[in-house]
């Protein structure tokens, strides 16, 4: 099933805490808000643009509600309707079909009959041409600091040949506005407590527009300002953020908190940076085990190695059996160059378009976005080709890598 967006309408509020808390432990599920206001919720409605609209309402006074579900009808077609209440009876049932919503939900929630509304939700939302179609969201992440994440996201998004946002979410310590050369005026926070009124002109002259094509959206200026940030309150943004920019490149923390794996459910790929020594290896793998349980398919996982060196002799392909995934990237170490770049406050993809690392990143931009049947080199070139000429210096056996220091 693919990823699925929601909002929910409740007047107090009870029946859409059963919801949430049900929708919560679906992986491809992502509620985006929570209303208790019908105008706040009409708004919102019309500017997120969700996959699917809950309201909760009371089976016995429903002729008022039953009137926004008639408008939202209107003004919202490629969002799913779905009016839930405890106790329904067939009268509300066929009130609320007629009034515009494509599925009823019996609360109690019966899970066997949520998950029947949720495939159903997706198949209709497969099938409508939405008036904006989502862009692509690419999380940049790694299961230890250090490996150079913040640049790789930075350039990734330089290098990128569409309207591309990025989207700091370092919240303590973001420093992506210097990698671009940016003194920010607004930040992620200013954009969520402004979110319930965000348009495209208020989205214009809040971002900060490092070139034509690529805009940021920076971490917090103080780490105090964090605390006006939640997991639902960024998703919100990345979702509003996607509906109008053709990639959105996330910077994210090496943690699993909620925020950040809000962020992961949120992106359609993720890169996952890793260096090639034990302590890089084995926080890639506990970082892919995490993947697994919540849900992540494979194809959603790119495996990137920063500051490759040619003198590191460590076999790759025990590295991709141990990871279980093939390495997608090498990106070669040229210290100089890429300080050079983060002192200029220019992306390496701008300042050197000539260098190693810049073809490489390229290479990689091209190959998340589908297009990787135009660059070259194919896996052997990749591995063997650039590995297999160089004379061990140190080795280490892969298979035997404790999981834990």
């Amino acid at each position: 099933m693919q990823s699925l967006t929601f909002i929910t309408f409740d007047r107090d509020l009870k029946g859409a805490r059963e919801i949430k808390e049900t929708l919560g432990g679906i992986p491809v599920v992502r509620l985006l808000g929570e209303c208790d206001n019908a105008d706040k919720f009409l708004a919102d409605v019309q500017r997120l643009r969700p996959s699917a609209a809950v309201l909760v309402l009371d089976p016995t006074n429903y002729e008022n509600d039953l009137l926004l579900v008639k408008k939202l009808s209107e003004v919202s077609s490629s969002t799913v309707l779905i009016t839930a209440a405890y106790n329904c009876s067939p009268g509300f049932v066929l009130a609320s079909m007629r009034s515009g919503a494509r599925e009823v939900l019996q609360l109690p929630i019966v899970t066997e009959e949520l998950h029947t509304v949720l495939n159903r939700t997706a198949e209709f939302y497969e099938s409508v041409e939405t008036e904006h179609k989502s862009g692509r969201v690419i999380a940049v992440f790694s299961g230890k600091g250090g490996v150079g994440v913040s640049f790789l996201a930075s350039n990734l998004a330089a290098a990128m040949s569409q309207q591309t946002m990025l989207v700091d979410l370092n919240l303590q310590t973001g420093d992506a506005a210097s990698f671009l050369g940016i003194e920010p005026k607004f930040t992620l926070t200013d954009f969520v407590l402004n979110r319930n009124r965000l348009d495209d002109s208020l989205i214009g002259s809040m971002i900060s527009q490092q070139s034509p094509q690529l805009s940021l959206l920076p971490a917090p200026l103080e780490p105090h300002e964090a605390d006006d940030l939640d997991a639902t309150s960024v998703t919100s943004v990345i979702h509003l953020l996607s509906r109008k920019y053709e990639c959105v490149v996330l910077d994210l923390p090496h943690t699993f908190d909620p925020l950040c794996i809000s962020a992961l459910d949120m992106a359609d790929d993720i890169l996952l940076v890793m260096s090639l020594d034990i302590p890089g290896i084995r926080a890639t793998k506990r970082a892919l085990k995490v993947f697994g349980r919540l849900g992540y398919p494979s194809e959603k996982i790119h495996v990137v190695v920063n500051r490759w060196s040619k003198g590191t002799a460590v076999d790759l392909s025990k590295v991709e059996a141990h990871l279980n995934e093939q390495l997608i990237g090498l990106v070669p170490n040229d210290y100089r160059k890429v300080i050079e770049s983060i002192n200029l406050g220019r992306p390496l993809v701008q300042a050197e378009p000539s260098s190693k690392v810049t073809a490489e990143i390229k290479r990689i931009a091209a190959k998340v976005n589908g297009l990787s049947h135009t660059v070259a080199p194919p896996r052997k070139g990749l591995l063997s080709g650039v590995f297999g000429r160089q004379k061990p210096e140190v080795s280490f056996e892969l298979m035997e890598l404790p999981e834990s220091a």
